[in-house]
């Protein structure tokens, strides 16, 4: 991808090139979001730990590759984000820094919307995508952890369990899954790659794995040490397209 030959470029002379920006699009698992509390009027909110998140694990990774490369991260994730809500805000957010790279991470909260929004979450990437690429701007689609198929025992907060059976009741229709099959069409339609880390999730799972002991809100969020696989493998993204 263009974005390792500025990377070399700005490292190989850094008073004439600018630093490569690269922005994160997406929704609670990017923007650092882990465990779960429960306030006092019953809503449930996820801990913020922003600098545990994997975009922190990417530029650590990039300057030990491109030392003088100084990439500047921004992290435009939002928790509860749907990316058909959240095209609203991809001008002011994102593209208003001039990101030579977008990371678009969106689908866990997309596929609360089942059969019905599936159409949406279609258009809305379809969306996103144009115009991401009409600034000039490369694109890459980042798949998730999958969510909880049944409930943990180690989560006992009553508030926190109902979102659990709403959530693992989706998981085991199959919903995620068929919204990262769509999102893997729409890439393939615009030439956009997949960085596909929900494939290993799968093979954890379907291997006899506890996912939900990877988890560090037992639904949806990855524990801090994961987020260092979402980093790697989107290096490893950049480096192989």
């Amino acid at each position: 991808m263009k974005i390792i030959e500025k990377l070399k470029a700005k490292n190989d002379d850094v008073f004439h090139h600018k630093a490569p920006v690269i922005a994160i699009f997406g929704d609670s698992m990017s923007a650092g979001c882990f465990e779960l509390y429960t306030r006092p009027d019953n809503w449930v909110e996820p801990k913020m730990d922003p600098s545990s998140a994997y975009d922190v694990h990417i530029r650590e990774i990039l300057v030990k590759l491109f030392p003088q490369s100084s990439p500047v991260i921004i992290n435009a994730s939002r928790s509860g984000g749907r990316c058909k809500g959240e095209k609203e805000r991809l001008e002011r957010d994102v593209l208003s820094f001039h990101p030579d790279l977008v990371v678009v991470a969106f689908g866990l909260n997309d596929a609360n919307g089942k059969e019905e929004e599936i159409g949406l979450f279609d258009d809305a990437l379809c969306e996103v995508f144009d115009k991401i690429h009409a600034t000039g701007a490369e694109v890459i689609f980042l798949t998730p952890q999958v969510r909880c198929a049944e409930r943990s025992p180690e989560v006992t907060d009553v508030a926190v369990l109902k979102h659990i059976d709403r959530i693992s009741s989706g998981e085991r229709e199959g919903w995620l899954l068929r919204y990262m099959d769509v999102a893997r069409d729409v890439c393939r339609r615009k030439g956009v790659p997949v960085c596909d880390c929900i494939r290993l999730w799968e093979s954890f799972r379907e291997s006899g794995v506890d996912v939900n002991l990877l988890m560090s809100n037992k639904i949806n969020h990855p524990t801090r040490e994961w987020h260092w696989q979402f980093a790697y493998e989107l290096v490893k993204t950049m480096f192989l397209n």
